[in-house]
């Protein structure tokens, strides 16, 4: 599958979560407007000399289109509804590590789906597929339930973390859905760890932060996901239930060559000391790369130094299940 073809994806998955609410208005904007047809004939003059003043764009009505388009299921996402359907989409695991001793901490959950035309898709691909076809919540459920149910037969002391995306967070029956499957699965709420990153959390703080609280309140604990990869809104860590801080690989890349990049990790350890969240590094390729991360204070690792994702099965042989 192309990179056009992703953006297309995601560009419609936007719109189901974000609608825009501009038909038969004028916006004003600062910025380019790409996603609508702008009515030239109404720029104002001068406007090649003032790239930068806001000026009065006229969207046209084309939302009927849209609509239709949006409403006739894309034959990629028809597959990956049937792929749900037979259990076909496969999760890996990939491992985290304790840095005080080197042992197995437990891993990240990761989707894959072998597609017969496109290949293998991973990760933000299939999850754009889902949110395109709306089937976001389905692939959400799937994905939990096919992950819990494989971690609860690893030892007791390994954790699992689910990602959670911005659709989960406004659905209102996820975090009961989510408890559900826990029980159906017999895997404990205390072995969770649900990672969250920046981008699902901007459109509504104060609503996730309640939403996550009470599945902390169960025991699940909640990570904040690509630390250092977006604005680090430091709100977050006021207003959000954190346990743990997990560092973009953009954060780590310089720190066993770069004295600058390491005294950012020092401050964001020590920050994160003085809260009581942990750290997690993520993208630690070299012994050099974990080396650091140990001695800065950070308490787990991850990364393809360690293992890259590997099919349940492989895990479970990793961990001796």
């Amino acid at each position: 599958m192309d990179q056009c073809q992703l953006l297309e994806f995601r560009v419609i998955a936007c719109h189901e979560l974000y609608p825009p609410a501009v038909r038969g208005a004028t916006l004003w904007s600062s910025v380019p407007i790409c996603n609508g047809t702008v009515g030239w004939q109404d720029l104002p003059r001068g406007l090649g000399q003032q790239p930068s003043m806001p000026i009065p764009v006229q969207i046209h009505d084309r939302r009927r289109r849209t609509d239709r388009r949006r409403s006739e299921p894309h034959p990629v996402s028809e597959d990956l509804a049937a792929a749900l359907t037979h259990d076909a989409v496969e999760i890996l695991f990939q491992p985290q590590y304790r840095t005080s001793d080197g042992a197995l901490a437990g891993a990240e959950a990761l989707v894959r789906w072998d597609h017969p035309e496109h290949g293998s898709l991973a990760g933000d691909s299939v999850v754009a597929i889902a949110q395109s076809g709306g089937i976001a919540r389905r692939l959400a459920r799937y994905i939990a339930r096919m992950a819990m149910t494989q971690a609860a037969q690893w030892p007791d002391h390994l954790r699992l973390s689910l990602n959670v995306t911005a659709m989960d967070l406004f659905d209102r029956t996820f975090g009961e859905d989510l408890l559900d499957m826990l029980a159906g699965t017999g895997f404990p709420a205390r072995r969770l760890t649900l990672e969250i990153t920046e981008q699902a959390l901007v459109a509504d703080l104060d609503r996730s932060a309640e939403r996550l609280r009470v599945l902390a309140e169960s025991g699940i604990r909640i990570a904040l996901d690509d630390f250092g990869a977006g604005f680090c809104n430091f709100r977050y860590l006021k207003v959000l239930p954190l346990h743990a801080l997990k560092l973009d690989r953009a954060m780590i890349e310089g720190i066993a060559t770069d004295e600058r990049d390491l005294a950012v990790l020092r401050g964001i350890v020590a920050m994160a000391r003085a809260l009581d969240i942990a750290v997690i590094a993520e993208g630690i390729e070299t012994s050099e790369q974990r080396e650091a991360v140990r001695r800065e204070g950070c308490e787990t690792w991850q990364g393809f130094l360690g293992g890259r994702p590997m099919p349940g099965s492989d895990f479970a042989k990793l961990v001796g299940a």
